[in-house]
């Protein structure tokens, strides 16, 4: 949670299965196999993980978490009804879809991924050792930058190429290529004099994130 008081502790949990329970596993597939329909892309399916109310948002587990996203796609694009969800099976014929993620085609399509680099004729604002900061921003739409570095100063120490823009992406205003860069912060500047000065936190960010510093 970026350092936020009140949730103690991350406790590593050795030898850690990727999922704890079968459901989990499910979830998990479901949410790929969906999203391979093209219903939505990436950022639309983070976007409605990530704006959920925060109270429920923050009482769910990870897999939760995933479930809630996928009921609020599959319920906004009439994919499933309210009933259907409460009573845990279909009570009408589907609508169909334009593609379907077939058992064979599981994993070469896992193996080959969803590149997102893109090809641009603009330079890149920042350079390696380019101080930043990041804006003060609070939309109500999607983003990737992390609410705990807003404001903060950093430095660029990579340029990762040019990336689809999970902003505009998520919400079907097409890819919108921009430049992504990793970006150090300094603990203390995160967190204060209190933190320790020999740690720092990478965030990759997107250029319209940043300003110079």
């Amino acid at each position: 949670m970026g350092g936020m008081h009140g949730f103690g502790p991350v406790e590593p949990e050795p030898d850690e299965p990727p999922f704890h329970a079968d459901w989990e596993r499910r979830v998990f597939a479901l949410t790929l196999a969906m999203g391979a329909t093209g219903e939505w892309n990436l950022d639309a399916s983070r976007f409605a993980r990530e704006s959920q109310a925060p109270g429920a948002y923050l009482g769910e587990t990870y897999y939760e978490v995933w479930l809630a996203g996928l009921e609020r796609l599959l319920a906004d694009r009439g994919l499933v009804a309210p009933e259907e969800l409460a009573e845990g099976r279909s009570l009408a014929p589907p609508r169909p879809l334009a593609r379907r993620l077939e058992a064979e085609a599981v994993a070469p399509t896992l193996r080959r991924g969803g590149p997102t680099v893109r090809a641009t004729e603009r330079p890149a604002r920042f350079g390696v050792g380019d101080r930043v900061r990041a804006r003060e921003m609070n939309p109500r739409t999607h983003t990737r930058l992390p609410r705990y570095v807003r404001g903060h100063a950093g430095e660029v120490v990579a340029v990762l190429g040019c990336h689809v823009f999970p902003d505009v992406h998520a919400h079907g205003g097409g890819e919108d290529p921009q430049w992504l860069y990793t970006v150090r912060f300094g603990a203390r500047e995160l967190w204060g004099e209190a933190a320790d000065p020999a740690a720092a936190v990478s965030v990759d960010a997107f250029e319209p994130y940043l300003e110079p510093a």
